[in-house]
């Protein structure tokens, strides 16, 4: 959502494409992601569910997606990071892709499940990908 905000106030079409296509691919991402997390917990025991610690989570939404940090806040529109000043922004949009790699190489740290890993391999990959791509504005003109 953070890119798909910012495209408006983009300075030309380029920026804005890049910020377009990002951003509706971070939407996949979304997608990608919730699909692993529901796939691992819905069939979850209760005493999983306690064991695990998931037993706070679950009983504000059983199983069901409520996007969140691994620290428990929710998403909020606070991470769009939207100023309206390009620079601004594509530099904040740089810190986001290395974050979301970071979380991607911790996620891959603790996972040992091949149907985690693998599409959380793709995952980091384009975020790598989206940290080139922003960059590739700042380098023209």
């Amino acid at each position: 959502m953070r890119y798909l905000s910012q495209r408006y106030a983009a300075p030309c079409n380029e920026v804005k494409a890049i910020l377009s296509d990002i951003g509706t691919e971070e939407l996949g991402h979304m997608e990608i992601v919730s699909a692993i997390v529901y796939q691992l917990t819905r069939n979850l025991s209760i005493k999983e569910i306690k064991e695990g610690g998931f037993d706070t989570y679950f009983v504000d939404h059983t199983t069901g997606i409520y996007p969140q940090a691994a620290s428990g806040t929710p998403f909020s529109a606070a991470t769009f990071q939207s100023t309206g000043d390009p620079i601004a922004d594509l530099t904040e949009d740089l810190a986001a892709e290395q974050k979301a790699r970071l979380t991607y190489d911790n996620i891959l740290r603790l996972a040992d499940d091949p149907d985690v890993r693998d599409p959380i391999k793709f995952l980091r990959e384009r975020e790598i990908v989206h940290f080139q791509r922003f960059g590739e504005p700042r380098r023209t003109k």
